[in-house]
């Protein structure tokens, strides 16, 4: 069973930067494409960012294009979400996600994806 671990979340004022973390425990994260979803609250989760297995392919939701760059280093079991130029409207929690295959679903919808960390609170405030 493939388990996470989110960090890097936090308070920070708009413009600012955070990276987010999402580590794998009791299994390799090699042969799975990783996603990044929020949920601010009131509203739906949102599929952000996906990576393939090996991290030649990356998605981005329009939201984020051009300000989150997701990454992972295999090696570390890890993978990472690179957040600029934050807006208020980013605050959310924020949860690393994992598909049964080593290519993105064509849509980020949780649906396409087995395996859920616990999510880490980022709020993006003056």
């Amino acid at each position: 069973q493939l388990q996470f671990v989110e960090s890097g979340g936090g308070l920070v004022q708009p413009g600012g930067s955070l990276r987010l973390s999402c580590a794998a425990s009791r299994s390799t994260l090699d042969y799975y494409a990783i996603a990044w979803f929020r949920q601010a609250p009131g509203k739906e989760r949102e599929g952000i960012s996906c990576i393939s297995s090996g991290g030649a392919t990356t998605n981005y939701a329009d939201s984020v294009k051009g300000r989150f760059i997701v990454s992972r280093d295999n090696a570390k079991n890890t993978v990472y979400l690179q957040m600029s130029s934050l807006k208020p409207e980013d605050t959310a929690i924020y949860y690393c996600a994992a598909a049964g295959r080593s290519v993105c679903p064509r849509r980020m919808t949780e649906a396409g994806f087995d395996y859920w960390g616990q999510g880490t609170q980022v709020t993006v405030s003056s």
